[in-house]
């Protein structure tokens, strides 16, 4: 969820410097986090040799290419989408994705009229090789049957089989409570059926604020399927990174077939001036070797959820039994060796 963010492209200070502390740890082999001074939000895909970033601009759509994420600093975020003034999706853009779905480009992201009651998930498609060019077609609003609230919109793709998960309200007006929702879908743009709720606070630690946001998606070597989620309020230092797991050979639309980690599995470390680090996204290494989380962060506590949540990435590993480890945020200023394969 966002409240506040910049309408501007990424400028001003540099924050993974400050003044006067020596040489710059930023090196051909190292860099530091945050890798921009501002970005809520931050989504990463990779396609080919090239990486495209996006992250929540208010007001608009921008997609960032580049072949090194620790670099991304270095790369403009383009608008490549404009909604027209006066409709439904006019204002309040949030938490913008872009996939790849057979052989075409689909952005999802969050708008509303002005009005937050009235926030829903619209997409784009576009059919050329880079998203960065040819032309964004809006598709519509996707929505299951009982068209209530929604933002944060992801795919699971599983079995062969496409799924639209996302946050939204129980009822017509439940402001600060949110539950994780699915639905199938039938074709990029379209669900089908009714919805069912996968999670809504249930621990301590997803309470301040009842809010179960930011669905993301990750499989092990193997195919196994976690959804990484975003709890509490972003408002709070409380918000943290939660997570599901799809029983092997499960049902994505049972709810009975996810089971819910008792604990964050990512979550504030005032030391590292990570302070409510949540709404993530994943990717590989340019040689697919390691695995990557990039995240938002405030770097002060108590910033709540504006754009002073600048995007960080470090690797993570693997459990003995499959799951991911995730580990702790990586204090800013700290030298983190670059993703492998990563050339300049």
């Amino acid at each position: 969820m966002v409240f506040t963010i910049s309408c501007q492209k990424e400028k001003g200070t540099d924050l993974r410097k400050p003044p006067g502390t020596g040489p710059d740890p930023n090196t051909e082999t190292n860099f530091t986090n945050p890798i921009l001074s501002s970005g809520p939000d931050p989504w990463v895909i990779k396609q080919g040799e090239y990486y495209y970033y996006t992250h929540t601009l208010g007001n608009r759509i921008g997609l960032a290419k580049t072949k090194a994420v620790s670099r991304l600093s270095q790369s403009p975020l383009n608008t490549v989408w404009t909604p027209p003034a006066g409709t439904s999706y006019s204002t309040n853009l949030w938490a913008p994705e872009l996939h790849f779905i057979n052989g075409k480009w689909y952005i999802y992201f969050a708008a509303d009229d002005t009005r937050d009651i009235n926030h829903r998930l619209y997409v784009l498609e576009n059919t050329a090789a880079d998203p960065t060019t040819g032309e964004w077609v809006f598709k519509g609003k996707i929505a299951d049957t009982s068209d209530k609230w929604a933002i944060d919109g992801t795919v699971l793709e599983y079995n062969g089989q496409l799924y639209f998960i996302w946050s939204g309200w129980r009822g017509e007006n439940d402001p600060g409570i949110q539950q994780l929702y699915i639905a199938r879908m039938t074709n990029p743009w379209t669900l089908e059926g009714t919805r069912a709720m996968l999670s809504e606070p249930t621990y301590a630690w997803e309470k301040n604020g009842l809010v179960n946001e930011g669905p993301q998606i990750l499989k092990n070597s193997s195919g196994r399927v976690f959804l990484v989620y975003s709890a509490s309020g972003c408002w709070t230092d409380d918000y943290a990174l939660g997570m599901l797991t799809l029983k092997e050979g499960g049902n994505p639309l049972i709810p009975g077939d996810w089971t819910k980690s008792p604990n964050p599995v990512f979550k504030t470390k005032p030391a590292s001036n990570a302070f409510g680090p949540g709404h993530n996204s994943f990717f590989k290494s340019p040689d697919g070797k390691e695995d990557w989380l990039i995240y938002h962060a405030n770097s002060v506590a108590k910033q709540g959820c504006g754009d002073t949540r600048n995007p960080r990435i470090q690797p993570f590993t693997w459990n003995a039994d499959g799951t991911p480890n995730l580990g702790e945020p990586v204090s800013t200023g700290s030298p983190i060796p670059r993703p492998s394969g990563e050339v300049q």
